[in-house]
C-alpha cells in the first residue's frame, strides 16, 4: 500500500435495531478508520445502510446504491468495509455485489483483516459462483441480440428498413422530389444519361428543396441512386 494519501470512502451496515443504537456503527468506523491512518488512506465519505439484512441484494440497498453511483461518478477506486460479512452475509449476494465493483475497477478491503475481497481469490465455492454469474450475463447478452434481431426481421417485413436514417422520399413532402430525381436519372432514347451532377443541377434550378436545405450536390444525387435502379422505384 502506497504511502501517500489516497482517497477513499467506507461502507458501514448494520442489521437489526439492537446494533443501530448500540456500538456496530461506531465500531465499524473506527476499525476503518484505523486502517486508513495505518496505509495512508483518507476516508472522504462514509455510506450506511442501517437496520437492513446482509442478505438482501443491491435493490434493497439504498446506501450501497449511493456508494456505487459515487464510485461511478468521481474516480475513488477504494472501498473498506470492516469485514466481509458487512458487505453481505450470504456469498451469493457478496460475490453479485462485488461483481459490481470489480466492474467499476474498484478495490473492496476487508479492514480488519487487510484483506482485498475484490481478488479473484481460489475458493472453490466463490469461483463457481463468479462462472454461474459470468454465464448467466453471457445467456442475458446472447437473448438480448436474438430478440433485437427478431424486431429488426420483423420491422423489415413489415416496412422493408428498420435501422438508420430514412431514406429520402420517406419523410412528407420528399416523395415529389424523389420521383421528379429518379425521372431525370432515366436514360432517354438516344441520348446519353444524366450525370449526378447534371441531376442536381436540374433539381435546383427546379427549385427542389434538398432534406439538408442545402442545394442538391453530385455526391447527394449519386448516394439515393445507389439504393436502387430507377426502374425499381416505377
Amino acid at each position: 500500500m502506497t504511502t501517500a494519501r489516497t482517497s477513499a470512502v467506507s461502507y458501514l451496515r448494520v442489521s437489526g435495531k439492537g446494533q443501530i443504537e448500540g456500538d456496530g456503527i461506531r465500531r465499524q468506523r473506527d476499525t476503518v478508520a484505523e486502517y486508513a491512518r495505518r496505509n495512508g488512506l483518507r476516508v472522504e465519505e462514509e455510506f450506511r445502510d442501517e437496520g437492513v439484512s446482509g442478505t438482501r441484494d443491491l435493490d434493497d440497498r439504498a446506501g450501497l446504491a449511493r456508494l456505487l453511483d459515487r464510485l461511478e461518478s468521481n474516480g475513488t477506486r477504494i472501498v473498506l468495509v470492516e469485514r466481509a460479512d458487512r458487505l453481505a452475509r450470504d456469498l451469493l449476494v457478496g460475490e453479485v455485489i462485488l461483481a459490481r465493483f470489480r466492474e467499476i475497477g474498484a478495490r473492496v478491503i476487508a479492514a480488519e483483516s487487510g484483506t482485498e475481497l475484490t481478488v479473484d481469490g481460489d475458493d472453490p465455492t466463490r469461483k463457481l459462483i463468479r462462472q454461474v454469474l459470468g454465464a448467466v450475463a453471457e445467456y442475458d447478452k446472447a437473448v438480448t441480440v436474438l430478440k433485437l434481431r427478431a424486431a429488426r426481421d420483423r420491422m423489415r417485413r413489415e416496412s422493408g428498413r428498420c435501422e438508420g436514417r430514412k431514406p429520402y422520399g420517406t419523410r412528407p413532402g420528399e416523395a415529389a422530389g424523389l420521383d421528379l430525381l429518379y425521372a431525370l436519372a432515366r436514360k432517354p432514347r438516344g441520348k446519353k444519361r444524366s450525370s449526378p451532377a447534371a441531376i442536381a443541377q436540374e433539381l435546383n434550378r427546379r427549385g427542389v428543396v434538398s432534406r439538408s436545405g442545402r442545394p442538391w450536390s453530385r455526391g447527394v444525387v449519386w448516394a439515393i441512386l445507389r439504393r436502387g435502379s430507377p426502374a425499381s422505384r416505377e
